[in-house]
């Protein structure tokens, strides 16, 4: 499974980032072999509107099965939903503290989309 992980930055170390759409960068981890891809989300960051869905746009093209942020948006919500990505909360931790977190079943699932 590849999950995508909004981050501060392009390291496992690096801070879950609250704002899905408005992260910096998107981690992708590969569960099967343990690797990590970093994805610049630099297009959205000044985005006026639309960086939600854009960002849920840019994850789901990589193929994954899970998010984990700190929050999503409604319209990014139902574009992860209807790719039938599921949404996790995993803010206030690192990005490799909330892989773990996810592998082992201590993340909420976000069941909908904020009104953001």
């Amino acid at each position: 499974m590849r999950i995508a992980i909004s981050a501060t930055g392009r390291e496992p170390s690096s801070d879950v980032d609250t704002r899905f759409g408005r992260a910096a960068w998107f981690l992708i981890h590969h569960t099967d072999h343990r690797s990590w891809q970093a994805i610049e989300n630099q297009s959205n960051l000044e985005a006026p509107h639309g960086a939600g869905v854009e960002a849920a746009k840019l994850v789901s093209d990589h193929g994954v099965g899970a998010v984990i942020t700190g929050s999503c948006g409604l319209k990014a919500f139902q574009v992860l939903a209807a790719g039938k990505i599921r949404v996790y909360r995993g803010d206030g931790r690192s990005v490799a503290a909330a892989v773990k977190a996810f592998e082992e079943g201590r993340l909420p699932e976000i069941r909908e989309g904020s009104g953001q």
